[in-house]
């Protein structure tokens, strides 16, 4: 198992301060992505706690208390203090945080940072450095404005919905957060750039991000496909838009799923399934546009084929041809392809198993520190960093 460091982290953001007044998903997400690359994320919570920690269950359980799957993976490498925003000696103990800070992020409603006195005019007269995002549903201008942001409804509003599942039945959400998690990535990607640009100008700014525009975004081809056809997007589910034979196919055993990128690999499928005149110069399935254009009398024959042999034949001989295949396996199996990250935690008493960071660094490798803190556990520290014990 890989076992994390207790050791203070030297990544490439190191000596970047992080201030996060953020919770639940996109802006956990992001300041663990700044986390995990060496910067000092300070969680701050209300004395209740990131509504995430009572997501549950599953939780894990120590003598000294107990931590929600949920919470812990957007969590680790970051300090948790309490503070209460409503008060005035909340409100100091932030204003004194924003001082040493490089990064501040939050998630509040529009202009709820603002009646904490926490928004950023208030913070950026402390520090005119200071880079302050914002992560919200509809963006901090607009008519939309104050809306509060989940991610169910922005992948309906987005249309994401429209195009995802069953041909046939009902529009479906992404198995996980999608826009929250995309937003997160979104914002700490900002974040980095506004700290490059800082290095240059020697001045901070605000940054607005949210989850409508990050959902557009993410349709990548499929919205190109309606700005440059005018038709809206039919849902394909697990076949593409553009590509044939691009989708899951159904092997006498097994489901697996068939990525045919080009016309040679598609030379190499016709030549498994006997088949090799599909693939000559003048058919109508020898190129993707004939494929794309014939494919509801294409896709049932080659379903059919398929069908009457195990998935692991097909996957055996599409990978000894370079043909991308693979099987559709459950999560506790995609899981065990990997290494958990495992991170004993010292005060609650039992280890904390994530997934590690996919950012793979030759020089500035990444460096797991701490597991995610339990409520509070660092306020103590922190107040005597800032002189305030």
């Amino acid at each position: 198992m890989n076992t994390a460091s207790p050791t203070s982290n030297k990544g490439p953001l190191s000596g970047i301060r992080v201030l996060d007044l953020s919770r639940v998903l996109a802006g956990p997400w992001c300041s663990m992505t700044l986390a995990d690359l060496g910067a000092d994320v300070i969680k701050v919570e209300s004395p209740q706690g990131d509504d995430t920690r009572t997501w549950g269950p599953p939780f894990l359980e120590g003598a000294h208390g107990k931590m929600s799957a949920y919470f812990a993976c957007c969590n680790r490498n970051k300090r948790s203090m309490t503070v209460d925003l409503h008060t005035d000696e909340g409100k100091k103990i932030v204003h004194e945080l924003a001082k040493t800070a490089d990064v501040v992020l939050e998630n509040f409603k529009t202009g709820g940072a603002e009646k904490l006195g926490v928004g950023y005019d208030d913070l950026k007269a402390i520090n005119p450095k200071l880079v302050y995002c914002s992560i919200s549903g509809y963006g901090r201008t607009g008519t939309e404005k104050d809306r509060p942001g989940y991610d169910f409804v922005i992948q309906a509003e987005t249309g994401l919905m429209s195009i995802t599942g069953d041909v046939t039945g009902q529009p479906a959400k992404v198995g996980v957060a999608i826009s929250d998690l995309c937003t997160g990535q979104n914002a700490a990607i900002a974040i980095l750039a506004a700290l490059v640009s800082r290095g240059t100008t020697g001045q901070g700014q605000r940054i607005d991000i949210s989850l409508f525009d990050t959902q557009l975004q993410l349709l990548a081809n499929i919205a190109s496909n309606v700005l440059f056809s005018g038709k809206d997007a039919p849902r394909w589910g697990n076949a593409h838009a553009n590509i044939v034979p691009y989708q899951a196919f159904e092997a006498s055993d097994a489901w697996f799923v068939l990525a045919i990128g080009n016309d040679r690999q598609w030379q190499h499928l016709c030549d498994l399934i006997e088949k090799p005149e599909w693939a000559t110069l003048g058919h109508d399935y020898a190129t993707n546009p004939g494929r794309v254009t014939h494919r509801t009398v294409l896709v049932p024959l080659l379903a059919k084929l398929i069908a009457q042999k195990p998935a692991d034949y097909w996957l055996e001989a599409l990978k000894a041809k370079g043909v991308p295949c693979g099987k559709v396996h459950s999560m506790k199996e995609a899981l065990e392809r990997t290494t958990p990250l495992t991170q004993p935690h010292p005060t609650l008493g039992f280890d904390v198993p994530t997934v590690p960071s996919a950012l793979n660094l030759s020089a500035t490798p990444i460096v797991a520190h701490r597991p995610p803190p339990a409520l509070g556990e660092h306020t103590a520290e922190i107040m005597a960093e800032l002189g305030l014990a």
